[in-house]
């Protein structure tokens, strides 16, 4: 038996019969308020076994201690028509009983067990820190692209801005050289060259602020896709 014994340590015994007839068995020990066995008794066919379970109950454990438990197979052939156990080995003659006698020891495992028994018992250990991290710069890569999206967001809503202002700026420019080509056709006293003059300048004023928002749009373009 294999300690520690603070729970109930269990070995099986196997019994097997060699012989052409059915043989009764029975397991006795020294201790029987030790040990439960089962079964206790029982009958064995022509080459057939069984496996007799013996339970040894908790107890301190002294390894000075020597064990002085003893069991003891007991066997005989079957009569022909059983009907009464107890009746076979009360009638059974000495000469026709066979005894195997066994003691018992109980061994505590060694240190080097108890480790391996420790080691076995643990999870699996936790995976390498430097491996853990390795996941790491793809989801912190995600955290500075989703920061440079938010500053490309926010600085094409800039541009916008300053299209709607440039469109703005534009359309009022162009109200003004209408308005300034009315006066100057209403003026008879106006020479032909400033007038000519005033018209390349606000024809000229739309086409610079296009190419304005052109250059901005292309630097918007050309970082975003970047």
């Amino acid at each position: 038996f294999s300690g520690p014994f603070t729970d109930v340590v269990t070995t099986n015994l196997k019994l097997r019969n060699p012989s052409d007839r059915k043989v009764c068995f029975k397991v006795k020990t020294t201790a029987p308020r030790r040990y439960c066995v089962r079964p206790n008794s029982g009958i064995i066919d022509p080459g057939s076994s069984v496996i007799v379970s013996v339970m040894l109950q908790p107890f301190d454990y002294d390894p000075n201690e020597k064990s002085k438990h003893k069991f003891m197979v007991q066997t005989t052939y079957a009569p022909p028509n059983i009907s009464d156990m107890e009746a076979v080995w009360k009638e059974a003659k000495p000469d026709e009983l066979m005894d195997s006698k066994l003691r018992c020891v109980f061994e505590m495992p060694n240190e080097n067990d108890k480790l391996n028994d420790i080691d076995a018992s643990k999870p699996a250990p936790a995976l390498n820190p430097a491996k853990q991290d390795g996941p790491l710069p793809k989801s912190h890569s995600l955290s500075l692209n989703d920061t440079e999206t938010r500053k490309l967001m926010e600085e094409c809503k800039r541009l916008q801005a300053e299209i709607m202002k440039l469109t703005d700026e534009n359309r009022h420019l162009r109200d003004e050289g209408l308005r300034l080509r009315k006066v100057a056709h209403s003026d008879k006293s106006g020479s032909p060259t400033a007038l000519a003059l005033r018209d390349n300048g606000s024809n000229s004023l739309p086409s610079l602020l296009v190419v304005i928002a052109a250059i901005f749009i292309g630097f918007f373009l050309g970082k975003f896709i970047l």
